[in-house]
Order: C-alpha cells, then sequence, then structure tokens
C-alpha cells in the first residue's frame, strides 16, 4: 500500500533491489489516513468524521489480499491492531525514530536519528567554544526523550532535558555556571521537543491557522531564558526533520531486515495479530495489543539516565 492505507504498489524483487541503504521509504507514508476516524470533506465545506473501516475490510476481502504487514509507530500499528479485531489478518513492524514502541529493545530508525543528531551537536562544540556561547538543541521527542538521551550523551552534551525528568532552570543555570567557573566557557544544552519545567508544561508553536496545537519552541524559549538568567551569549538551533532522513546505519539496516524476515515467516506461518519485536538474541513475535498498550519512556532512574549523571550531564533535576 503506497501512502499508507490510500493505495496498492506492485513490489517485486526489482522493486526492493538496493533500498537497503536509502533513507525514507519507497512506500510514502500518510498521517491522516485513519479508516476508523476518517475525514470527509462535505458539499458546503465542512468535514465530518467517518468511520471507514468496514470498507477497507471489505475491500481487502475482495482483493483477495492474505495479510497487511503494517509499518509505523503507535498511531500505525493501533490501527493495525484495531483492524485485527475486526478480522483482518495483519502483522505489524515497529518503526518509528522515537523508540517509544513497548514490547520491543529497539524500533527501526532510531538508531539512525540518534547518530544525525551526535554528528550536529559534535559539530556545534567547535562553534560553542570559539565563540563562548551556550548552544541550545532541540530534537524530537514529544513523550519519550530516548533521542535526546542518547544523542546527548554520545555527543557530550553538559544538560540534557526530556519529557520524563521535570527541570528546574535554576538547577540548569548552574550547571552552566559552574563550566564557566572551571574556565570551559560554553556549553551544550540537549532539549526534547516534549520536555517541560517543574510544575509546567511543553512548549508549543503558535496556531494561527486554525489547527492542532503541535509542540515546537523549547530551544528557543529556554534559550532566551538562558540569556536572560547568566548573561552569556545564547544560540538555539532545530535540528527538526533532519532526523527523519539521510543513509540508514548499519545497525538499522541490518534490525529492518530481520524484521521483515521475521514478519514474513510470521504470514507464512498463518501467525496474525503480531508484531515483531527484538527481544535479545533474538526477533519475536508478540501481540500487537501488547506492542501499543503503553508507550515506552526513558527509566528516569534507568541506568543509561544514570551513566550520564556519572560522566557529569546535568538533567536539570
Amino acid at each position: 500500500f503506497q501512502a499508507g492505507y490510500g493505495g496498492v504498489v506492485v513490489l517485486d524483487e526489482a522493486a526492493v533491489r538496493g533500498i537497503t541503504h536509502e533513507g525514507g521509504t519507497i512506500l510514502g507514508t500518510t498521517s491522516r489516513g485513519n479508516p476508523f476516524s476518517f475525514q470527509v470533506t462535505q458539499p458546503d465545506g465542512s468535514v465530518r468524521t467517518v468511520d471507514r473501516s468496514g470498507e477497507v475490510i471489505d475491500r481487502f476481502r475482495e482483493m483477495g489480499i492474505d495479510c497487511l504487514i503494517a509499518i509505523g509507530g503507535d498511531g500505525s500499528l493501533r490501527i493495525a491492531r484495531d483492524l485485527a479485531r475486526r478480522g483482518l489478518n495483519v502483522i505489524g513492524v515497529p518503526k518509528t525514530i522515537d523508540n517509544d514502541l513497548d514490547a520491543t529493545v529497539v524500533t527501526f530508525g532510531f538508531h539512525t536519528a540518534v547518530q544525525t543528531a551526535t554528528d550536529a551537536i559534535d559539530k556545534l562544540h567547535s562553534t560553542a567554544e570559539a565563540h563562548e556561547r551556550v548552544m541550545v538543541v532541540e530534537l524530537m521527542g514529544r513523550h519519550a526523550g530516548w533521542i535526546a538521551l542518547f544523542a546527548g550523551l554520545a555527543a557530550a552534551a553538559d544538560v540534557i532535558l526530556i519529557p520524563e525528568i521535570p527541570y528546574r532552570l535554576d538547577r540548569v543555570v548552574e550547571a552552566i555556571e559552574a563550566r564557566w567557573s572551571r574556565g570551559q566557557e560554553y556549553a551544550i544544552v540537549v532539549v526534547a521537543e516534549g520536555a517541560l519545567p517543574v510544575g509546567g508544561e511543553a512548549s508549543y508553536l503558535d496556531d494561527h491557522a486554525g489547527l492542532k496545537r503541535r509542540l515546537g519552541g523549547a530551544a528557543r524559549l529556554l534559550s532566551r531564558q538562558l540569556r536572560e538568567r547568566t548573561r552569556h551569549e545564547t544560540r538555539s538551533l532545530v535540528l527538526g526533520h533532519l532526523q527523519r532522513g539521510g543513509a540508514p546505519t548499519a545497525y538499522d539496516r541490518i534490525i529492518s531486515l530481520r524484521f521483515g524476515s521475521a514478519a514474513i515467516e510470521l504470514a507464512e506461518r498463518g501467525q496474525f495479530g503480531c508484531m515483531v519485536a527484538l527481544e535479545p538474541p533474538d526477533v519475536k513475535a508478540v501481540p500487537l495489543a501488547d506492542a501499543v498498550r503503553h508507550l515506552k519512556t526513558v527509566p528516569a532512574r534507568g541506568d543509561v539516565v544514570r551513566t550520564a549523571r556519572a560522566v557529569g550531564i546535568s538533567f536539570g533535576d
């Protein structure tokens, strides 16, 4: 299916040959194709939400499709779970850079996003040091701070702010001033887009078009606050969709091949209603319902956070 649940595309060996090293997806994608909540524009211009899942299932059966392999994150796999509950043969494959799907150790796309973010932060160290600046880098992560945590740790950030650990601005200021007092007159602050201060809320972009509010602006807001509190020169950078592009890392190439191979094996065995998941050392099948039951967030007292603290990184708490 090309562009989500919107249309069919024929895939054969020729169509997929050589795609392992390419970023993106030859299948396209969509975030607006939920058949259980499909938006239909009426003649008067109004929009009505209808359930068209029955039509989807009927069309699948008319076309003689044996199985749907749904590749995506929490939203896509919730749709897959609901279709499976209505009797469709469905298998899920976990794909999201956020790494927030439960029941699998990792989702493909995450390692590549972390590498991209790490490379960007590495480059900021030299300019931050040369100009004695505080660089505030905003990374993706609405509800889970996996990218910010891993990239911040790998790139030796001074402060990492994630949704799972509410921060205090004064503690962030203390961490920055401590560097200046040691003669290290620059700092790198990594902030997930969904990070929030203690007792506050995450930053949202202005809504000028009446659209749904979107998380964003965390780096810009924090940069301004730090400039006012420390009097140091600050700059903010939003890495944005660069995290979603580029050639996949070797790890992501291999894990995606393993996931794909496992999904085909499940289809051949007629084992549906499952998602392939990494449970080291193997890729196994888990119920789709388990995969999307909970959002997988960063354990605030987990070993990765403890490691970051051990090397002197502040979480602003």
